[in-house]
């Protein structure tokens, strides 16, 4: 499999703020209120979206690995607030 890559130049707000395309939010799935994941190497800010408990129901279950009580409590919890923002 091959990863593509793209370079793309974003604007960063007076409050640090980084505001990107609609093209970016599309190709990362990225939703506006939407919550995301960052992980920092060295200099570099990688972004990625946090999934909803509700988009994790729906993907496929392939290879699936147990969770633990805590997680499922999480989950729940998670998917409870975005039902009832629904």
């Amino acid at each position: 499999m091959r990863l593509m890559s793209e370079t793309i130049e974003l604007k960063v707000g007076k409050r640090g703020e980084i505001y990107t395309t609609s093209k970016i939010r599309k190709k990362t799935g990225l939703t506006p209120g939407g919550r995301v994941m960052v992980t920092i190497e060295e200099n570099r800010l990688i972004v990625e979206p946090k999934p909803s408990a509700l988009t994790l129901l729906e993907k496929p279950r392939i290879n699936v690995k147990p969770i633990t009580q805590e997680q499922l409590s999480q989950l729940r919890q998670e998917l409870s607030k975005e039902i009832e923002t629904r």
